[in-house]
């Protein structure tokens, strides 16, 4: 009969090898979602990071602009890294960016109406055909799932960030 601690250790050792294959392949589609999704867009002049800011804008809650914070944080992205891009978005003529009335310290990003056209005429078809092309084997079904466990898998990283912000250990 085999050892109940021994079976466990068994089950924990796969699960790590799994976790490691399962980081390894999101690794990858990131670093491929860029490449590829960058090829699909690229006549627009834009790249996968120039497409998520045009598409956090193009919300409905977003019309009216949003803060450089608080656009960071929809795409959970350091301030830093995204004030680059946004310079070279406003000198391309896609975006605007303006101070706040109410807190004149705060920058508020719009998307101009050429930055809109770019976003809904050019970039939109075409983003919907790699969608599709990247798609193209999944049932609805597995699109619904695929989505469930990237959304449970990013809310436990959000979680973890939050721990490790508070100088928590994770692992307690």
């Amino acid at each position: 009969m085999r050892d109940i601690k021994q079976d466990q250790s068994d089950k924990h050792v796969t699960k790590m090898e799994m976790a490691n294959r399962l980081f390894f392949r999101l690794y990858q589609c990131a670093n491929m979602l860029h490449k590829t999704g960058s090829r699909a867009v690229e006549a627009e002049g834009l790249t996968t990071q120039q497409w998520a800011v045009l598409g956090a804008l193009s919300r409905d809650t977003a019309q009216a602009g949003v803060s450089i914070g608080e656009l960071a944080r929809y795409l959970m992205v350091s301030r830093q890294n995204l004030a680059g891009l946004i310079s070279r978005m406003e000198r391309d003529g896609h975006l605007s960016v303006s101070s706040d009335a109410r807190d004149r310290r705060s920058r508020i990003v719009t998307m101009t109406r050429s930055g809109r056209h770019v976003w809904q005429i050019q970039a939109q078809p075409k983003i919907r055909a790699y969608y599709q092309a990247i798609l193209a084997d999944f049932s609805i079904t597995d699109t619904a799932h695929a989505l469930h466990y990237m959304i449970k898998i990013l809310e436990n990283m959000k979680r973890l960030d939050a721990e490790q912000l508070n100088g928590q250990d994770p692992a307690e």
